[in-house]
Parts: C-alpha cells; sequence; structure tokens
C-alpha cells in the first residue's frame, strides 16, 4: 500500500507544480493590455450578418433573443438570418416570427427536417452577403453594443474570429447556476483573455462569435463535412470552426465588454450531459491543434499541457486516494492538503481580480470536478466515436412560459466583475430566433 501512497504524493505534486506554473501565467497574461493606441472609430461601418439557428426552442426564450438583436445599437447595415432547423413546435415560434415581419432587417428560413444546428448555420451564411458574420444561439441575449464592439475588435484584417464574454442569465436559479456563472467567469477572463494576448483564443464561443466572412467562406467546406473515425462530427461547431481559424493563419481574439447572457444547466444531469458533449468536442479537436502549436506562442503549448495533463495527474491522485481510503482505511492526507490549498489560492485570486467575495464559493465546485467531471471526462475519452447531442430539446419538454430543464449551448464564457447583469431570462436549449421581413423555404 506504500505504492499508493507514493504514486498519490508524486502525481498530487507534479500537478501542484504544473498547475502553479499554468496558472501564475495565465492570471499575467490575462491582466489587461494598454489599449490606449487602440482605435475606437470606425474606418468604415462594415456589414454584419447575424445567424440564429433555433430548434424546439421556447418561444418565450426565442422572442428575447431576437428583442435583444433588434436593439442593438450598430450604425452600420445589420441583416438578420433566423433559421428554423425543422422545429416540431414550429407553429408556436411563428407566432414570434409575425412580431419581426415588418423590420427589413430580419429574414426567415424554414427547413423542412431537422439537418443539426452546424448545417443550419451554413444554409443562412451562404445566403448571407455582410462584411462579417455574428453567430447567436436563441437562447441567448446580446447587450445592446456586443455587434459594435465586436466589429471594432474585427478591424484589424489578421483577426478572422472574436467572441464576448459569457454570462449565465439564470444565475440566481440555484447553486449549481451560480457555480456554472463563476465557471464561466474564469474561463474567459483568465483562459480566454490569456490566449487572447497571443491572438490564438482556442474556442471562440458559440452563443455570441463574430467571424470574418471571407475567412469563413473559404473554410465553409471543411466546417461542414467534419468527421471522426470516419463517423459525422456534428457538435463542437464552435470549437472546430475556431481551431479551422487559426489553422488558416488568422489570429483569434476575445473582448470582455461584449457581453451575452444564455441559460446554463440548473440540474446535475443535464449539467453533466453538456459536459460529456464539450469533452468528447475538446479532445477531438485538441487533436487537431496539436499541429498548430509549433507556430504559436509558447504559452499557448503550455495551456495545451496544464489542461490536458493537468487533468490526467490530477485524476490518477484523486483515483490512488480513493483506493488507500478503501484497501487501508487511511486518508491520504497529503493530497487532501494539496488539493485544498491549490482551490483557496485559486478562489481566493478570482475573488481580488472580480472584485467580488461570491467567488471564495467557487471552492464548492471541486468536489463536482473531482468526483463527477474527471470521471465524466475519462469516460468521454473512452467514447469519442459517440456524436450523440445527449440534450436535444422537444416540445414536451417545454412549456410556453420557459424551458422546464434549461440547458446551455455556450462554450465556457463568464460574467464580468463591473458588468451590470443582464435580464433574467426562462430560456430552454438548442434554438434560436427569427423574424423575417422574407421567408424562405429549403426547396
Amino acid at each position: 500500500m506504500d505504492l499508493l501512497n507514493t504514486i498519490g504524493i508524486g502525481a498530487v505534486s507534479c500537478y501542484a507544480l504544473l498547475s502553479t506554473a499554468h496558472k501564475s501565467m495565465q492570471t499575467l497574461y490575462a491582466q489587461p493590455k494598454d489599449q490606449s493606441s487602440a482605435s475606437e472609430d470606425f474606418a468604415f461601418l462594415p456589414s454584419v450578418d447575424i445567424i440564429v439557428p433555433c430548434y424546439n426552442e421556447n418561444p418565450h426564450t426565442f422572442s428575447e433573443c431576437l428583442a435583444s438583436i433588434a436593439n442593438q445599437d450598430y450604425a452600420g447595415k445589420l441583416r438578420v438570418y433566423v433559421v428554423d432547423d425543422g422545429s416540431a413546435n414550429r407553429e408556436k415560434l411563428e407566432r414570434v416570427h409575425h412580431t419581426y415581419a415588418g423590420d427589413p432587417r430580419f429574414d426567415f428560413i424554414l427547413l423542412r427536417e431537422n439537418v443539426g444546428k452546424r448545417k443550419a448555420q451554413i444554409a443562412a451564411i451562404r445566403r448571407s452577403s455582410g462584411d462579417l458574420v455574428l453567430n447567436v444561439d436563441s437562447d441567448s441575449t446580446l447587450a445592446s453594443d456586443v455587434v459594435t464592439k465586436l466589429a471594432l475588435k474585427m478591424q484589424n484584417p489578421e483577426i478572422g474570429a472574436a467572441m464576448g464574454q459569457l454570462t449565465a442569465s439564470n444565475r440566481n436559479d440555484t447553486w449549481l447556476t451560480r457555480l456554472i456563472d463563476m465557471e464561466y467567469w474564469l474561463a474567459c477572463n483568465e483562459e480566454r483573455a490569456a490566449q487572447a494576448r497571443f491572438g490564438a483564443v482556442m474556442c471562440c464561443c458559440g452563443p455570441c462569435a463574430m467571424y470574418r466572412r471571407s475567412a469563413l467562406l473559404s473554410l465553409l467546406d471543411q466546417y461542414e463535412s467534419q468527421f471522426f473515425r470516419g463517423k459525422p462530427s456534428d457538435f463542437g461547431e464552435d470549437r472546430h470552426l475556431t481551431i479551422l481559424m487559426l489553422k488558416a493563419g488568422f489570429r483569434t481574439g476575445y473582448v470582455p465588454d461584449a457581453i451575452a447572457a444564455t441559460v446554463v444547466p440548473d440540474r446535475m444531469g443535464p449539467y453533466l450531459r453538456q459536459q460529456l458533449r464539450w469533452a468528447r468536442s475538446t479532445f477531438r479537436d485538441t487533436l487537431l491543434a496539436l499541429r498548430l502549436l509549433p507556430g504559436l506562442d509558447r504559452y499557448i503549448t503550455l495551456d495545451v499541457i496544464g489542461q490536458n495533463l493537468g487533468s490526467l495527474l490530477l485524476a490518477l491522485a484523486v483515483l490512488t486516494g480513493v483506493l488507500q481510503v478503501a484497501l487501508t482505511a487511511t486518508v491520504p492526507l497529503w493530497t487532501v492538503m494539496m488539493i485544498a490549498s491549490m482551490t483557496m489560492i485559486r478562489c481566493a485570486v478570482a475573488a481580488v481580480r472580480a472584485r467580488q467575495l461570491r467567488f471564495l464559493a467557487f471552492s464548492l465546485h471541486t468536489p463536482i470536478n473531482l468526483f463527477f467531471l474527471l470521471p465524466m471526462k475519462a469516460y468521454a475519452l473512452c467514447t469519442l466515436s459517440n456524436s450523440d447531442w445527449l440534450s436535444r430539446s422537444s416540445p414536451a419538454n417545454m412549456t410556453s412560459e420557459g424551458g422546464e430543464h434549461p440547458t446551455s449551448e455556450a462554450s465556457a464564457g463568464g460574467t464580468s466583475g463591473n458588468a451590470a447583469p443582464l435580464r433574467r431570462l426562462n430560456l430552454a436549449r438548442d434554438s434560436s430566433t427569427v423574424t423575417p421581413a422574407g421567408v424562405y423555404s429549403d426547396d
């Protein structure tokens, strides 16, 4: 049993060293750079197309999403393409469509059958013509200046994609939504912010991501025909498209004050299913991203190693600790102390950076990570060929007042420490919003 103890101590010590180096560098590079030289005016106003795919969305959620798009303060040309991806509750959604029927900016595309979010996006992209394309999930709402701030970021011709900061619109619902909101803040304002320092955000999150149309069109065929082990890979579209942008030589960015709110799971079951799907997507595209690392800053290599090898070392430490308790009835004190101290330090740093004491409570996420997410990631690694979305909503699971079991397709994002929270919404997963001046079928 001394072997178990030795392995556990070695694994958790290596994890502590790697994590300390990784998180220290991440915190350093996540600090905002001096933006005094950045232009706050447009040399010209690019036209922007907003793409909103929708599948079985809750009508109330859908309406709130479209309203936030209609209220954008962007001074340039704005066009909205809402794609109904064969929704079974289309009759209810059409009531929302009629609200925007008189708005010439809105076009509505009806697909006769469900083809998936990625193909629904592509159907709109091929019909659009704007200089920039903004992908928005139908269960997300945008602050009124999101388009303007993302378009300003895209003035740099080297940038092919940029994302805004994500918050949980239903943050105050349950203890879990509060933890997820903090998780999003950390993912955006630590991970994405540090990656953006080197022009290599590895995942421009689905609920709010803008792309340069010329770059997007050159990658559209690759984006549409992603396969893994000979099978179509339909989820993780945001991460895959971001990797393709980097592979094509474009930079990817992050705009912390372009704020979008999205619904997050309020129960453990939907949350774990969502995380399982994301884990499979991350593992698949990490294999593709490895080829890019030699051409990127060395910090990005450290970031990829820290996230993947760190999780492996932590899982090994937890496994040996559990076996030690089961077989010898002794507690691995060194492992417990190291994990506890690392957790408290990280939460304290986040609380200082965000200027919010609530981040001290993020320590409650540690047992979820240790005993649920780590085993789930191991299972994801063993089932990479499975492309089941696991959380496709059906009208039977929704009410007219809001999603009963809302889950979000947003990749990790975050809440600004100083930003006023967007209005809470009752939203259901997997949808899109629409309101047309023109209505198209897929004939």
